[in-house]
């Protein structure tokens, strides 16, 4: 008979890079943003968490059915004084984050801004992604 040692470390490490990796995972450009999109019937909104992000600190571009949030989170200045880093969960560098979109979308009237770090962007659905409503008529 033999016995197995249980090791519960295996468990609490697949838990934590569970979640490591979802919040703002690191990519090819940097690290994503967690957010939500939204669909009513005449838009489409993206609502991103940007804590501590001006509006300056952020570039949308809307290229056909595309969405694309980017941007840099800078570390705080230290002011010349010396300090060692005793933990560090805040990330720091380049972000971005792009979404296709199942419809088309009309990119010049879309609207963006930025209150207690959150970025909500509103971006009209174009004429042509619109539902028709067609009228029947009796003969």
């Amino acid at each position: 008979m033999s016995l197995s040692l249980y090791r519960p470390t295996r468990l609490t490490e697949m838990l934590d890079r569970m979640f490591d990796d979802s919040y703002f995972g690191r990519g090819e450009e940097g690290f994503g943003m967690p957010l939500d999109v939204y669909v009513t019937e005449n838009d489409y909104i993206v609502r991103a968490v940007v804590p501590g992000l001006k509006p300056d600190d952020l570039k949308l571009e809307i290229n056909d059915n595309t969405i694309t949030l980017k941007g840099e989170v800078l570390p705080p200045e230290k002011n010349g004084e010396k300090s060692s880093v005793l933990l560090q969960e805040i990330r720091y560098g380049k972000f971005a984050r792009t979404l296709t979109i199942g419809g088309e979308l009309d990119g010049d009237k879309a609207e963006a801004h930025v209150e207690n770090g959150m970025l909500t962007l509103r971006v009209p659905k174009s004429e042509a992604a619109k539902p028709k409503v067609i009228k029947v008529r009796a003969k």
